[in-house]
């Protein structure tokens, strides 16, 4: 066993949390070990965020060039169009690997040691002594398998705990890789399935339903709730399900899948309707994707004997309690001393951008350092299919339940001058101001460049700006951020292209 390593800050997991925060402690002047039981990057940059808009991208092109491209006078027919289905997913995996190497060269820039193996924590901070960690050679990929045998120990003054989150599985069909798969298995399957059915119509599902059916796999996606992207506005969520079913995409909404019966050609899904609870019909297809929601990993990481605290209820349930749940100010310290945990180990919402601001906070507030930390009801969602969704605030429906004063200012794409002229009409920008001041309540963005537009009005939420501060704003011409300005213009009747 290497000799024991003492350090400041011990980060496990190296994803969007975990190698920022080890980044910003090292910059503040803490000595910073991040422990990875696989690559580093975490899931975002491997199996996520990144490589998964690698493929979406191909799928744009794809789709413009065979859909769009006579429009435009350039003559493409799929007959004539071939796809090399290695080089499209070998391209998003290539990615990954020179992110990877970006990531190592920032770690060796700022003096961060890398440890490679599994972390399994067995001390807290006491006054006896630091916390303490054994790491263990790693088995398996780092979302499944928990290493034996420690090879090293290293102790530290604090942990901070970064280490994700993992798909959810169906209790009565769990995924066997090949015929039943989840978010990981679907950006690396070998072949193209001829037919796949896709359950959970969240950002997850969405993004691959459009990434197979551009190229021509059969897709059908079940979702248990009467829309599509469930937490979106529900104008948005209209207006997504009208455009994918126009892209040949099918929809079960209402529907629960009950069981998934696997045979020599993939598997047959019973379905049910959730109003009657009653069997609607069987689907046949080749590959069956479970996209219902990821939970905390954190297999293996805490001795039994720490006690360390989980939620019990709630979206949180089964993630790791940390103080910024009950704080204005959260540390983000666990219910054991001198251990500390971020992004969506914790809990929702899971979101890449969520777990680098919660890092920050978490080291800065460890250093004494004032810090604005990380504001929850402004944090921008965003779905990369295409059209993209993304929005920011509350939803009309969430307005209406607080029993608040609203004025709702909505403009279609259909009319938008840099809209039509790339040929993307689909879509809408709405916004939801206070009654009669104006402050934003919440922004939802469905078309061309969604996850872009969203900045401006994030930033506007942010600094309390109002409707007429937007209105007030000259919007360059022809862009598309100019739907915001007429969005704006809505909420107080001026509209001028709607």
């Amino acid at each position: 066993m290497a000799d024991n390593k003492h350090y400041d800050l011990i980060v496990i997991g190296s994803g969007p949390g975990g190698y920022v925060g080890a980044i910003r402690a090292a910059q503040l002047g803490m000595k910073v070990c991040c422990i990875e039981r696989d690559k580093l990057g975490g899931v975002c940059l491997n199996w996520g965020c990144i490589p998964t808009k690698a493929l979406l991208h191909n799928a744009e092109l794809y789709m413009e060039a065979i859909r769009h491209g006579s429009n435009w006078g350039i003559e493409i027919k799929p007959e004539h169009v071939k796809v090399d289905w290695s080089k499209v997913v070998g391209r998003s995996r290539a990615i990954t690997g020179t992110l990877n190497s970006g990531i190592g060269f920032l770690f060796k820039k700022n003096k961060i040691d890398h440890v490679v193996g599994h972390a399994k924590i067995v001390a807290g901070k006491t006054a006896a002594g630091p916390c303490k960690v054994e790491v263990r050679a790693a088995s398996g990929t780092y979302y499944k398998g928990v290493g034996e045998g420690a090879t090293q120990v290293l102790t530290a003054d604090r942990i901070l705990v970064a280490t994700g989150a993992a798909p959810k599985q169906l209790p009565f069909a769990p995924c066997d890789g090949k015929t039943i798969i989840s978010s990981y298995e679907a950006m690396n399957l070998p072949t193209r399935p001829a037919s796949m059915l896709i359950i959970g119509s969240g950002a997850i599902g969405m993004e691959f339903a459009y990434f197979y059916n551009a190229f021509g796999t059969k897709v059908t996606v079940v979702e248990m709730v009467d829309r599509i992207l469930p937490i979106e506005d529900d104008d948005i969520s209209a207006a997504a399900i009208k455009t994918f079913t126009a892209q040949g995409i099918a929809f079960r909404v209402g529907t629960s899948v009950k069981a998934i019966d696997k045979n020599a050609h993939g598997a047959s899904v019973t379905l049910y309707d959730m109003k009657d609870e009653k069997k609607t019909d069987t689907i046949d297809v080749e590959v069956v994707l479970v996209a219902v929601g990821v939970g905390a990993r954190f297999d293996g990481l805490f001795d039994a004997a720490l006690g360390i605290r989980v939620c019990d209820s709630g979206p949180a349930k089964g993630h790791i309690w940390t103080d910024y749940r009950d704080a204005a100010a959260p540390t983000y310290q666990t219910s054991v001393a001198g251990i500390y945990a971020i992004g969506d180990v914790v809990g929702p919402p899971w979101l890449a951008h969520v777990s680098s601001e919660e890092a920050v906070a978490c080291v800065e507030r460890m250093k004494g350092h004032h810090t604005l930390g990380v504001d929850y009801s402004s944090i921008p969602g965003c779905t990369y299919c295409n059209p993209q969704v993304a929005s920011i605030g509350m939803t009309e429906r969430e307005v209406k339940v607080k029993g608040l004063k609203y004025k709702v200012g909505k403009y279609p794409l259909k009319s938008h001058g840099k809209a039509i002229a790339v040929g993307a009409t689909d879509g809408l920008v709405k916004i939801i101001t206070s009654d009669p001041y104006g402050e934003i309540l919440g922004a939802h963005i469905f078309g061309e460049d969604a996850s872009e537009l969203i900045g401006e009005l994030g930033l506007a939420k942010r600094l309390e700006a109002t409707a007429e501060d937007i209105i007030s704003t000259v919007h360059a011409h022809p862009t598309m951020h100019e739907a915001i300005h007429e969005a704006a213009l809505a909420t107080e009747g001026r509209v001028i292209h709607g």
